[in-house]
């Protein structure tokens, strides 16, 4: 049994692992950094850069389609799924490589191979794949596993052909058909992205959300837009599915009458789960919320007063890329300078949905700018349907509401489902961490023709209706996912 004594172990090298042991060790803490499974991150490996390498290719495809309402003819359409899938692999595996030559300027006495768990709050045993252990005795800790496709318990044992997107992009070929359960980031991403490549798709949702959306005028666009291109159904119970030969069939039960539909594949997209069964917490010394996580301080990723921290995806607060490095960088930070504790860097709230048109959400939501005891607040709105731009580049569909705060006119965030919504939606963030009023943002320069144009008309609805002290429209009156 090998022994070591740090300053600081973290356990985990994905992005918030890895972000967390440079930081610690640019304190001047002596540092490893704990792997059981392949170095590469979630995000290059089965995530973020995989997905849009498929999104691409679905809308190279897309295109084409569109072509003949340009007066464009190309000729019939033919799809390689093999070539898809190919580059998707061979592009997904230079993200990874580069993630790997990070991983190698690490020196190898700071790596520890195999999986690590609590045997006191200040001693790990890591038990490697050759069998061999190593206990490591550290001051600070550093929780950072990461998170896994959550796994549905009614599709547990039911065959092969029930997959998680980790599964995905190791397929060889395009498959036939492909049921999508879950209507979160992923299942959307996914099911659209194989649609428009020619796979047989249908998404079902327990219930009747869309992303991240929480605005149900929003979400009741989205649902709209969606349904044009998807065999989307809300309020979906999934029944049972088993094999049968190579396809699963899948029985769900929708307002009381259950049917039954044969998949090559059924894509559980229904969450991540924090990876943090298995570390031993019990042996922390620490509090644990419901789900099983420790719980912790969102300003420091301190757990409780403890010499532990939580950083990225492990701690369930925002499961993307951006979010995950700036927890290891604060995560990292106060477990190398422990104990001084500070509070780090946390930015205006983006997330986005890469589907078209991109869903993306921003500072503050409707959820939580309507909770209880918040006080009432301005809405804007704008249409992309004649939105200029939009039109000419026949994307011209979905929705756009921004939020503002009465009285001071300060910008508090926005919901959307736009064409061109990545975008926007960073220009929009970036005012709300600016703290500007919606006057300050209607003094910003705005060319001609763009697809932001649409956010001045928002932007000017917005103003007119903090003016008057009241919005047009009263969002509770929509249901969301109809």
């Amino acid at each position: 049994m090998q022994r070591l004594k740090v300053d600081v172990a973290v356990i985990g090298a994905g992005t918030a692992g890895l972000v967390a042991y440079r930081a610690a060790v640019q304190q001047g803490a002596r540092t490893v950094l704990i792997e059981g499974g392949q170095y590469g991150t979630t995000c290059a490996r089965v995530g973020c850069m995989p997905s849009k390498l498929l999104i691409a290719a679905a809308e190279a495809a897309h295109m084409l389609d569109l072509a003949p309402e340009f007066g464009v003819h190309a000729g019939e359409k033919r799809i390689d799924g093999a070539a898809v899938m190919a580059r998707v692999q061979r592009e997904r595996d230079r993200f990874v490589g580069f993630v790997l030559e990070g991983v190698d300027t690490i020196p190898d006495a700071d790596k520890v191979r195999g999986h690590a768990r609590f045997v006191a709050p200040h001693l790990l045993r890591v038990d490697g794949a050759d069998g061999e252990g190593t206990e490591i005795e550290a001051a600070r800790i550093v929780i950072a596993t990461g998170s896994a496709p959550t796994r549905l318990p009614v599709l547990a044992d039911a065959g092969a052909g029930v997959i998680t997107s980790d599964d995905v992009f190791y397929w060889q070929d395009l498959p036939r058909s492909v049921a999508v359960i879950g209507t979160g980031v992923i299942g959307l991403e996914l099911g659209q992205a194989l649609a428009r490549l020619g796979v047989r798709v249908s998404v079902y949702a327990r219930g009747g959300s869309v992303a991240q959306l929480t605005d149900p005028v929003v979400l009741r666009q989205a649902g709209r837009v969606l349904r044009e291109e998807l065999d989307l159904h809300f309020q979906s119970e999934i029944v049972k599915a088993e094999q049968d030969g190579d396809e699963i069939v899948l029985c769900t039960r929708e307002g009381g009458e259950e049917r039954c539909a044969r998949f090559q594949y059924v894509l559980q997209a229904a969450g991540r789960t924090p990876n943090v069964k298995d570390l031993g917490l019990e042996h922390s010394g620490l509090a644990l919320g419901p789900n099983g996580v420790p719980l912790y301080d969102s300003r420091t990723m301190q757990c409780g007063n403890s010499h532990i921290f939580i950083a990225g995806d492990a701690n369930q607060e925002l499961a993307i890329l951006p979010e995950a490095a700036d927890h290891g960088k604060i995560a990292g930070d106060n477990a190398g300078r422990y104990p001084d504790i500070r509070p780090g860097l946390r930015r205006t709230p983006l997330t986005a949905a890469f589907t078209e048109p991109n869903i993306v959400t921003l500072g503050a939501s409707y959820k939580a700018l309507t909770a209880p005891g918040k006080p009432k607040f301005a809405v804007g709105k704008v249409s992309f349907e004649n939105q200029g731009r939009s039109r000419v580049m026949l994307q011209n569909k979905g929705m756009l509401r921004v939020y503002g705060e009465y009285v001071t006119g300060r910008f508090l965030g926005a919901e959307m489902i736009a064409p061109r919504g990545e975008h926007i939606g960073h220009l929009l963030s970036w005012a709300v961490q600016s703290r500007l009023t919606v006057d300050q943002m209607l003094e910003m320069p705005f060319y001609h023709p763009v697809v932001e144009e649409g956010v001045r008309t928002a932007l000017r609805d917005l103003a007119h209706n903090i003016a008057k002290g009241t919005s047009d429209v009263d969002p509770d009156e929509v249901e969301p996912g109809t």
